[in-house]
């Protein structure tokens, strides 16, 4: 440069003094690659032009001189591998566009790097570097975090919008358990089933409204319900169906005597309910009792089979005494629940709701506590297709009376009159003989025999075991029915 000082690597350090009597350097453009500049001295050959040869010879203390170096020059290190002593001039100094043409150059010739002294090995910190492990796993967890975020802030604003408040109730939704699938064998999937044949009967008459309930039991509208709750009407009464539509209907027959009675409805689309059979049932067996106790519709309560064959004698005083041998049931039922339909584990009906048993007083209302009684479905189809067909139904005789219990070891119930040329004549019973068991159902009080004979249909056969004196007989008695 022209004010006295070059640039070297690493910093400024003064250049050499122009020698005494040099005129000063011409000063130019810069000199650009590939342009015209002083050549550099080289080794052995003596200063550049302009310059004073230094004592000693026209070439000594030049670098490779044969007069060696001299004071103010710097020595190479033997061989040139000296790092240390090599000249701070860089090796590009051509190239350098702002550089004095004039001014004295040195080349930089690289050392011979020894072997062992190699340099440590620079990692650049900013350089792009291979993803870790710890990196990949840290990608998707920081991405769940922001979209769980995202999604309870977003939440949360739709709730606020839509005035749930910042309280959220409950918790997560969760897989229904198969209890709460309702399949078709269940009981929620047997009672939709039935409940749409199932209705409340209500029939007027001067005391009132009687309200029961009933069941749909052909497609063209014929109900099945009890005779006490349309006894008395004035023969037209109304019904109401599951989904709360009403139509009138008209009482086609009653039996007073089983309990049954039949209406008729006029109504498309009715569904009749599928029957079972009640000689089927055995105790322990599930039970469902579908109704309009006290008035609530469409209820449904479960129980058990307690007991079959449980004879029942009931009626009000002054009226008809009915008979027959009951289901009995620990399901719920109540006034109300009186023709509803007692259903069996598949959804079929087993049995009529007829009777309950009640610890209150007399005059007081009953209730329940689980003792139920309904007729058997098998007799109540017989007695009901007898009303369909006849307009009365026909009732089942033995042709004998019993006057009570023996009052001796062993039971049975001593006959006290056999009609001549009646079944139990015809089977060669006698007054006198002790009735022990039909079909194999022990006989311990009068109810007994009139109760179990209503439950088969008239010609049926049934067996009788009876004891004559001492001796014990079976004989076989093929039931009639009733001249009236």
């Amino acid at each position: 440069m022209t004010d006295g000082w070059d640039w070297r690597r690493g910093g400024e350090t003064p250049a050499p003094a122009r020698p005494p009597g040099a005129g000063a350097p011409s000063v130019g453009p810069p000199t650009m690659p590939g342009a015209d500049r002083t050549p550099l001295a080289s080794p052995g050959s003596g200063p550049p032009p302009g310059w004073p040869a230094p004592a000693g010879g026209p070439t000594a203390g030049w670098p490779g001189s044969a007069g060696g170096p001299t004071a103010g020059w710097p020595t190479p290190a033997a061989g040139g591998s000296n790092p240390a002593d090599a000249s701070p001039w860089w090796s590009d100094a051509l190239s350098d566009p702002w550089r004095d043409p004039a001014a004295p150059t040195a080349v930089m010739v690289p050392g011979v790097v020894a072997p062992g002294t190699e340099p440590e090995p620079v990692t650049d910190p900013d350089a792009p570097g291979r993803p870790t492990l710890r990196h990949l796993l840290l990608i998707p967890v920081i991405t769940a975090l922001l979209a769980g975020t995202l999604g309870g802030a977003l939440g949360y604003a739709f709730a606020v919008r839509g005035g749930a408040g910042a309280t959220v109730l409950g918790g997560a939704p969760a897989e229904v358990p198969a209890l709460a699938q309702r399949k078709p064998e269940s009981l929620a999937g047997v009672a939709e089933r039935v409940l749409p044949s199932v209705v409340t009967v209500r029939v007027s008459s001067l005391g009132g409204t009687s309200e029961g309930s009933g069941f749909i039991a052909t497609a063209d509208g014929h109900v099945i319900t009890n005779d006490h709750v349309v006894a008395g009407g004035s023969g037209k009464a109304s019904v109401v169906f599951n989904d709360g539509s009403t139509a009138p209907a008209t009482i086609v027959g009653q039996d007073p005597e089983s309990d049954i009675a039949v209406i008729k409805v006029s109504r498309p689309g009715l569904r009749p309910v599928e029957f079972g059979d009640s000689d089927a049932l055995a105790v322990g067996d599930p039970v469902l009792a579908i109704g309009s106790p006290l008035s609530l519709a469409n209820t449904v309560t479960a129980g058990i089979v307690s007991a079959l064959d449980r004879t029942m004698q009931a009626g009000e005083p002054g009226g008809p005494v009915r008979y027959y041998a009951a289901i009995q049931t620990d399901a719920a039922v109540n006034h109300g629940n009186s023709g509803g339909p007692l259903v069996d584990g598949a959804g079929r009906v087993v049995g009529v709701n007829s009777t309950i048993k009640s610890l209150v007083a007399e005059g007081q209302e009953a209730g329940n506590i689980g003792l139920a009684f309904a007729i058997p479905i098998n007799q109540a189809k017989r007695v009901t297709q007898d009303i369909i067909g006849t307009g009365k139904a026909r009732r089942t005789v033995i042709g004998a009376r019993a006057d009570g219990p023996t009052g001796v070891a062993g039971g049975g119930l001593r006959l006290a009159e056999v009609e001549p040329s009646g079944p139990a004549d015809g089977a060669g019973l006698k007054v006198g003989d002790v009735i022990l068991k039909i079909n194999g159902r022990p006989m311990t009080e009068p109810t007994d025999l009139t109760a179990l004979v209503r439950k088969y249909a008239p010609g049926s056969v049934v067996t009788v075991e009876y004891r004559r004196g001492s001796a014990r007989q079976n004989t076989s008695v093929t039931l009639a029915a009733d001249a009236k």
